[in-house]
């Protein structure tokens, strides 16, 4: 009889793991993504394409910080292998979503030091989290 009962602990731990649904992180490189569905503590990956020795880059408009977490400061990663002096690279950014809500992330690619100046391209990405 004591056996059966050292397996009721075991069996809850299964039943509650088969219950929980992964969280696969998600991954975006452009809108044609969005809107995209989140979980609450699953993660979100940015990247867009960026080249700062334009004087360009990507800022962070709305970072929807009601439903999301930012992981980090931006990521930028050149090509390696090009070769060629001022190519452009990558910019990432990763967050988490830590609660039940739809936002906007939203980033502009504009000159740091001209605010006042329209972007010359705007990500704007519907996010919904449950």
């Amino acid at each position: 009889m004591r056996s059966h009962l050292a397996l009721v602990p075991l069996a809850m731990t299964l039943l509650t793991a088969c219950a929980q649904q992964a969280q696969h992180p998600v991954a975006l490189d452009g809108e044609s993504e969005c809107p995209t569905h989140l979980v609450v503590g699953q993660s979100l990956t940015l990247t867009l394409p960026s080249n700062p020795t334009t004087g360009y880059r990507w800022l962070v408009q709305n970072p929807a910080s009601e439903i999301l977490r930012s992981l980090g400061p931006e990521v930028y990663s050149g090509p390696e292998a090009s070769g060629i002096v001022g190519s452009g690279g990558q910019s990432t950014w990763r967050f988490q979503a830590k609660a039940a809500g739809e936002s906007h992330l939203i980033l502009v690619y504009q000159q740091p030091w001209a605010p006042e100046e329209s972007p010359v391209q705007t990500f704007d990405c519907a996010v919904r989290v449950q």
